[in-house]
């Protein structure tokens, strides 16, 4: 920190100071109670904006003693007592709690709002201030940044006068309209349009902005950053120096809930303004003695832009997020992941597989160990039809094919509500209960709506891809479809829930701000009956206004009461999806609206670092076990993020390779490979299953066997994403529907694509290839009429890689003798060179390139 002791400054020296370049002009003037920021301006395109100054501009809270940490009681604006969550809820009670104190709700401690009493300029881009009282001295440095003509940096040192607990506030510069804005963001907390009077629906949800200055945790703000973009379109940004926040695994142990930065949009006054506080009263580092210093870094981004531009300039140049995969290391590919699960899943021991009886007829499923309700331990659930039907199809593996696949149709069949009455043809219910020989949701007697969408279309509608011969299925189908046309309002939307015995809605607190449309967009693929079409255009229309457009959006964990999790990254496939069907360039335009959105679930906090640190008796570097590039389950103030951090499950990889394909947003790619590659310590390397929660590190499937469907089903969509996005779209296989609950990734195998023109199917052959370099990732594809394999190589490193390629051929068609004819490399355009050898081959392939060889065998 350049600020000193030695730094002395005069009253005397100026009534006006300025800084200012070609995009900023901020000027504080000398007023009875100190220096006030009179002039604040931004230049656009179109010339200078102006905006208007904070009333309250500088302050800094403190208490005599540690404040409560109990939660305070709140009341909604009809003097009614707000008592959320039900008691049931029992895994976010907690954090609500948390996060309904006294320190973020803002009323703790003693605000000490003050004015500079003293200024002077130091250079032309840089000014210092100082106050002093009777509790404590203050100097402020501010200098404009060099590099970004936008931002300005703030060094702040608190210096005590008497002990006590001190939290240094970031001045506020601008007091926006909060009734009149663009849009105002916590990342990771809230988001939207408006202020949101429901106060559980706004902080609870992060369905818009609360009224209320509350202050957010760090542990789940997945950029330390609070953003608001005033109607004009000016964004204002304040933003914490890197090495402010917590860092979540400090040394030895978790630390991912230490509260060390608190985010705001409004100030204690209740200003429509970015604040942030640090460090957070009662909290790590706040109480100070006489002699002590309190520091805090920050910056402002002031810029004629929107929210996103904003958003993206802190997390790649400030947060240096691109500088990650730099430091990305492997020994265990994701290819080799997913053979490994392959074993995993086929054993019924390690996989928790079992056959029941229900109605007379044998279902199949694994054991799920999570809460259910009303579960005493008897849980079982099926996850990823789409990848259980793809891995069958891949690797002609009877054990899948005879031996799980009919019993787990069966379970499908079983699962739809069979009564003539308010439910038929919905979902039962995810979870089959063996003991109650029941089919049941996860957290209560009610039915969804998108449960409909999940178990009945998108399961049906994936293994009518692979089995189009299952004629009966079609009217399993169309029973569901219409059953969600029935439920539909003639605005189209749906109900949250119906309770399953009064059948009245149940939820009504919360509107279905999830993908629900979708399910009608699967039947219309699948049964080509218009009204099904034009159901989810009402459906996503609907969903458009309400959710994307306002960032106003519910989840689908019914143990976490709904709040918002990966079914908004559904929502971006659904959306494109419908595009496809429709070419209404509305609903690709919202679909990049909702995955902007959604980068903000996705953590980009602390930058990492070689540090080595101690994780369950083994070093670690601080990279390998990073939350950065992680997205999930649900954050907020209630979700599993708030204890658990991220996930590792990262379904939204693969779109997010497509979304960049179709915007050139390379945030996009990026965070889909920090997702995805390097991921080594969260591997259980028994099974190549990766934990689901990031501080379960590498324990494995734990309770959760059914998860690794789902992460053959995610790498499958990120690799052959990358493989189309590499290729320039020239080796390209379609996808099916999307994967219910975890998010937008698709199915594959199901038809043939093309590799450089060439027709090929995608195949899966234990041995048949082994690579002695693991960040060279392969899909293997075979045209067998042609009889010629092609294995596609990826380099899923920052520098060029080369590996050594061995083929054994009687692992193409066991029993048979194949031998290799000739091989031919071929690059990323599809521009081919003969290979010398037959066998043994050593490839070299650029830094995320892509290298195809094509081997004709007799």
């Amino acid at each position: 920190m350049a600020l000193s002791l030695s730094t002395v400054l005069s009253a005397q020296e100026s009534s006006a100071i300025q800084l200012a370049n070609e995009q900023l002009e901020l000027e504080w003037k000398q007023g009875a109670d100190g220096y006030i920021l009179e002039t604040l301006k931004v230049k656009g395109i179109n010339g200078w904006n102006t905006m208007e100054t904070a009333k309250y501009q500088h302050n800094v809270l403190y208490a005599s003693s540690k404040p409560e940490t109990t939660p305070q009681k709140l009341y909604d604006n009809a003097g009614k007592e707000i008592l959320f969550p039900a008691p049931q809820y029992r895994y976010i009670i907690a954090s609500w709690q948390q996060n309904t104190n006294a320190v973020a709700i803002n009323r703790a401690g003693e605000n000490r709002s003050y004015h500079p009493s003293a200024a002077k300029r130091i250079s032309d881009t840089e000014i210092c201030f100082q106050y002093e009282d009777e509790t404590m001295r203050i100097m402020e440095k501010w200098r404009l940044d060099s590099l970004y003509r936008n931002d300005i940096k703030v060094d702040f040192i608190l210096y005590p006068k008497k002990a006590g607990y001190y939290s240094l506030a970031t001045p506020s510069l601008a007091s926006m309209d909060k009734y009149n804005f663009q849009w105002a963001t916590i990342p990771g907390i809230f988001q939207g349009n408006a202020i949101n009077p429901d106060f559980v629906q706004a902080y609870a949800y992060g369905q818009g902005i609360p009224d209320v200055p509350v202050v957010a945790r760090e542990r789940t703000a997945s950029t330390l950053s609070a953003l608001i973009t005033d109607r004009e379109g000016v964004t204002v940004a304040v933003t914490a120096e890197p090495g402010t926040g917590r860092n979540p695994w400090e040394k030895d142990k978790k630390t991912h809930a230490e509260w060390l930065l608190g985010l705001s949009v409004m100030n204690r006054e209740g200003e429509f303004s970015p604040t942030l506080y640090h460090p957070v009263l009662g909290e790590k580092k706040s109480l100070a003695n006489v002699g002590d210093s309190l520091s805090f870094s920050f910056r402002y981004t002031i810029q004629k832009a929107d929210w996103y531009a904003v958003l993206k300039h802190t997390i790649n140049d400030i947060y240096r997020f691109n500088d990650f995969l730099k430091l990305k290391q492997t020994k265990y590919s994701l290819t080799q992941r997913l053979y490994d699960m392959h074993t995993y899943l086929t054993n019924d021991s390690t996989s928790k597989w079992h056959n029941r009886v229900y109605r007379g007829v044998t279902i199949g499923a694994q054991d799920y160990l999570g809460g259910v309700y009303d579960s005493e331990k008897d849980a079982m659930k099926n996850s990823d039809y789409g990848a259980m039907w793809m891995l069958a199809k891949l690797t002609d593996d009877p054990r899948l094919t005879q031996k799980r696949l009919p019993y787990a149709l069966n379970f499908k069949l079983m699962q739809q509500h069979a009564e003539k009455d308010f439910l038929y043809g919905s979902s039962a219910g995810q979870y089959y209960l063996y003991k109650s020989k029941r089919f049941t949701e996860e957290w209560g007697p009610y039915t969804e709506p998108i449960a409909t969408t999940y178990y009945m279309l998108m399961d049906m509608g994936n293994i009518l891809l692979f089995e189009p011969q299952q004629k009966g299925l079609k009217q399993h189908i169309r029973l569901a479809a219409d059953r969600l046309l029935e439920w539909m309002k003639p605005d189209g939307q749906w109900e949250v829930a119906y309770d399953n015995k009064t059948l009245k809605p149940a939820f009504t607190d919360i509107a279905d701000l999830r993908p629900t449309f979708y399910g009608l967009l699967i039947a219309y693929e699948i049964l080509k009956d218009g009204k099904y079409l034009q159901g989810a255009i009402q459906g996503a229309d609907w969903y458009v206004e309400n959710a994307v457009k306002r960032g106003h959006f519910l989840g689908v964990c019914g143990d976490t009461r709904f709040v918002p999790d990966f079914a908004t990254a559904q929502s971006v496939q659904a959306l494109l999806e419908l595009y496809n069907v429709t070419k209404d360039k509305k609903y690709k335009d919202a679909a990049i609206s909702a995955a902007k959105i959604y980068t903000a679930s996705v953590y980009t906090h602390p930058i990492p670092t070689t540090e080595v640190k101690q994780v369950k008796g083994v070093s670690r570097e601080d990279w390998e076990i990073s939350e950065v590039g992680l997205s999930f389950e649900h954050g907020g103030v209630v979700g599993s993020a708030n204890h658990r951090g991220p996930i590792l499950l990262a379904s939204h990889a693969g779109m997010f390779v497509r979304m960049y394909a179709l915007t050139k947003d390379s945030l996009f790619l990026n965070m889909a490979r920090a997702a995805a590659i390097g991921r080594d310590a969260f591997v259980d390397l028994k099974t190549g299953v990766a934990s689901y929660y990031w501080d379960s590190m590498n324990n494995g499937a734990g309770p959760y066997p059914h998860h690794a469907w789902w992460q053959v089903g995610w790498i499958t969509d990120y690799l052959l994403s990358e493989v189309s996005l590499r290729s320039n779209g020239k080796i390209t296989y379609p996808g099916g529907f999307i994967t219910p609950k975890v998010g937008p990734h698709q199915t594959y195998g199901f038809a043939p694509g093309t590799v450089f023109g060439a027709k090929t199917d995608l195949i899966m052959r234990p041995g048949l290839f082994k690579l002695d370099n693991p960040y060279m990732e392969y899909v293997t594809a075979m045209n067998e009429k042609e009889k010629t394999v092609f294995l596609i190589l990826l380099n899923n490193d920052d520098e060029k890689q080369t590996s050594q390629i061995r083929m054994d051929t009687g692992c193409l068609f066991p029993g048979k003798n194949i031998q290799v004819k000739s091989v031919s490399s071929l690059d990323n355009s599809g521009n081919s060179s003969p290979m010398a050898e037959v066998a043994d081959w050593t490839v070299t392939t650029d830094a995320y390139g892509l290298t195809v060889l094509k081997i004709k065998y007799k």
